[in-house]
């Protein structure tokens, strides 16, 4: 090319729109970085890791496996213990899957929090598509969880108005737009308790805890499995988490900012849990909302996000999807169409 064609093209480029810029990017980055080597790669790891102890059937954890033949170029096994067969990629997200070389390129478009109609033009597959791929594997994720949190630990909840985004017929009050408002001042019913717990070596347990104000009850079955008196809880001055300290002989610090300010002792304080509640509530705002059955999946989004810095690096891509394909899940389009909003 001639450097005046190529100095024209520049300029061309520059003049072109935010969306198509972005479209030629991911073009130019699919020539010159073909996903195809790293999609090798990343599944030689995926057998390495889920295997790591010896082949497991995944539908009855039977140990007497053998190989089975290739499909379409797919190792295949063969269970003797209930006699049925199965791929790297059974009860995984990737299971059943027509494209599983767009799933790199979809796990990107996830971490840079792209939309599904923008991730469409870059991955090349439907949007309806992506939507079952994006629940499939948060799905996956919230299995990995911590075993304990250590040291310090902030608690705090923040709150969201209920969601039936999506729902075409809502029987009990009038479809809002863009989110709405509540009908009633302050926290009411109508909106969901989003519990989150963090230590200072940023382990993480963020979900849904009830509808309206904290409980202890509700405290106790969102995190209560991974604090022990062992631990130093930090919260505002909700009586609900000085009841559940008591009873748990938990050593308690109440930030009260009007009486001790909001550090005590220039250590004790819930700023790192209030910036977290800042951080996805600025990142969940792209979403114009989402419906609030599929929330806690949003929340396992983030957290993973939040994990990584937000880098799109091809071991931040690698970590998510084996870490995803490491849990067994049954989900089908019909069950993530059809899911119902619960409270654990």
């Amino acid at each position: 090319m001639k450097p005046d064609t190529f100095e024209k093209l520049l300029k061309f480029i520059d003049s072109m729109n935010a969306d198509y810029k972005e479209e030629l990017y991911y073009a130019l980055k699919e020539s010159i970085e073909p996903i195809d080597p790293y999609h090798r790669k990343i599944i030689e790891e995926l057998r390495e890791t889920k295997f790591s102890k010896g082949l497991v059937c995944p539908r009855c954890d039977g140990k007497e496996v053998v190989r089975f033949g290739k499909y379409n170029n797919r190792q295949r096994y063969k269970c003797k213990s209930c006699n049925k067969t199965f791929s790297d990629f059974t009860r995984t997200p990737l299971y059943k899957t027509k494209h599983p070389g767009k799933w790199i390129r979809f796990i990107e478009c996830m971490i840079e929090g792209k939309s599904l109609r923008k991730s469409q033009k870059i991955v090349g597959v439907s949007y309806v598509t992506l939507f079952y791929w994006r629940h499939k594997i948060l799905n996956a994720l919230k299995q990995d969880i911590i075993e304990a949190f250590n040291g310090i630990v902030e608690m705090d909840e923040t709150y969201l108005l209920f969601s039936e985004k999506g729902k075409k017929k809502i029987a009990d009050r009038k479809p809002r737009k863009r989110g709405g408002k509540s009908k009633y001042r302050g926290i009411s019913k109508e909106q969901m308790c989003i519990l989150v717990a963090r230590d200072r070596n940023r382990n993480t347990i963020a979900k849904t805890s009830c509808m309206g104000r904290i409980v202890k009850s509700k405290v106790e079955s969102v995190v209560g499995s991974y604090l022990s008196s062992a631990n130093v809880l930090c919260t505002d001055k909700w009586r609900a988490y000085k009841k559940y300290c008591e009873e748990k002989d938990i050593q308690h610090y109440r930030i009260k900012p009007d009486e001790s300010g909001h550090v005590i002792k220039g250590l004790y304080h819930i700023q790192n849990v209030n910036n977290y509640h800042a951080r996805f509530k600025k990142w969940l705002d792209r979403f114009n909302g989402v419906a609030s059955k599929y929330l806690n999946n949003y929340l396992t989004w983030f957290k993973f996000l939040d994990s990584v810095g937000y880098e799109n690096t091809i071991n931040c891509i690698k970590e998510m999807l084996i870490t995803g394909c490491l849990h067994k899940v049954y989900d089908t389009y019909h069950s993530i169409r059809t899911a119902k909003f619960s409270i654990p």
